[in-house]
C-alpha cells in the first residue's frame, strides 16, 4: 500500500462576526506541510496564509452583500449561499466554492472511475459529487458528429470506435480554449467535495489550481499492467502513447497515490485514510 499525503487535508477556520458576514465558516488556510497527520492549518479572514500559491476564503454571504478580503472576493447571494473569487494577479473569478477538489488521474482500467465511486459513496452523494472532463467533451462531440451520447458515455465497444477521433477533436478544442471542458464540468455543482474521475492534462490540473487553489490535491490510481490486463486493456496505438493518457506522467508531485491492484482490503485502508481528511474539511 502506497499512500503520499504530504500536502495533507484541509482545515477549518474560526467562527466570527465581523465586516457585515453571519460568520466565518469552515474557511480553507493554505497549508504548510507540517503535522503528524498530515492536516492543513485553519485559515482566518484577514491573514496571510503561509503557503505560497495562493490566498483563500470561504464565507457564508448575507443577501446582497459582497466585500474584498484578503483571500478573495466574497460574492453576493441569498443568506448559506457559498462564493469564492479567486484573485490571481489582479483577475477575479467569481465561481462557486468547494471545500476540496480531488484531481484523479491513472492509465486505462486502472479504477479511476470504481475509486471515485467508492469516495462519493463514503462520503455521501449530498457532500461529494464526480465531475467528468470527458462528459461535456462526448456531449459536443455527439451533437457536431450526429451520435448518441448516452451510449459513449459507456465502457462500450460504441464508444471505442471514435475514441481515437474524439482525441483528436478534443485537442483541437483545448488549443483555441485550454479550459473550455473544465468550466464545463464544473457548471452548477455544488457539493463541498468535487471529485473528478478523469484529469488527463497538464492543462487541467493548472486549470483548477488557478480557479480554486489550494483546495485542489491530485489523486494518481496506479495498478500494474498485468492488472489492467485482467480488466481488458490491451494497448492501442494512437490512443495509449497519446497525451489523453499520457499527459500526466510527469510533471506533477501528486498528493496521493492509491494503489488499485485488486487488493479490496488495502484498498479500502488507502480510501478510508483520504475520506477521514476530506472529513475534516467538511
Amino acid at each position: 500500500m502506497q499512500i503520499l499525503g504530504g500536502a495533507g487535508c484541509w482545515g477549518k477556520g474560526a467562527s466570527e462576526e465581523n465586516g457585515g458576514c453571519e460568520e466565518q465558516v469552515g474557511a480553507l488556510g493554505a497549508g504548510d506541510g507540517r503535522g503528524a497527520e498530515g492536516c492543513r492549518g485553519a485559515g482566518y479572514r484577514g491573514q496571510e496564509p503561509p503557503c505560497p500559491r495562493g490566498r483563500l476564503a470561504a464565507v457564508r454571504a448575507l443577501p446582497g452583500r459582497g466585500r474584498r478580503e484578503t483571500g478573495g472576493l466574497l460574492g453576493a447571494g441569498p443568506s448559506g449561499a457559498w462564493s469564492l473569487g479567486v484573485v490571481r494577479g489582479g483577475a477575479e473569478a467569481p465561481m462557486a466554492a468547494p471545500r476540496a477538489v480531488l484531481l484523479l488521474s491513472g492509465k486505462r482500467k486502472s479504477g479511476k472511475d470504481f475509486v471515485a465511486e467508492e469516495l462519493r459513496s463514503r462520503l455521501g452523494p449530498d457532500v461529494c459529487t464526480i465531475l467528468r472532463l470527458s462528459g461535456p467533451l462526448k456531449e459536443q462531440y455527439a451533437k457536431e458528429h450526429g451520435l448518441d451520447f448516452e451510449r459513449l458515455l459507456d465502457a462500450s465497444a460504441y464508444k471505442e470506435k471514435f475514441r481515437q477521433d474524439m482525441i483528436r477533436w478534443g485537442e483541437e478544442k483545448r488549443r483555441a480554449d485550454p479550459g473550455f471542458f473544465c468550466r464545463a464540468a464544473v457548471e452548477g455543482a455544488l457539493q463541498p467535495v468535487w471529485v473528478v474521475s478523469d484529469t488527463r492534462r497538464l492543462s487541467d490540473v493548472e486549470w483548477f489550481r488557478a480557479a480554486y487553489g489550494d483546495v485542489v490535491q491530485t489523486v494518481r490510481v496506479v495498478a500494474t499492467e498485468e492488472t489492467r490486463k485482467r480488466r481488458n486493456w490491451v494497448f492501442v496505438t494512437g490512443v495509449d502513447d497519446a497525451e489523453s493518457e499520457c499527459g500526466l506522467d510527469q510533471g506533477v508531485a501528486f498528493d496521493w497515490v492509491i494503489t488499485n491492484d485488486g487488493d479490496e482490503v488495502a484498498l479500502s485502508e488507502q480510501l478510508e485514510l483520504l475520506v477521514q481528511c476530506l472529513h475534516r474539511s467538511v
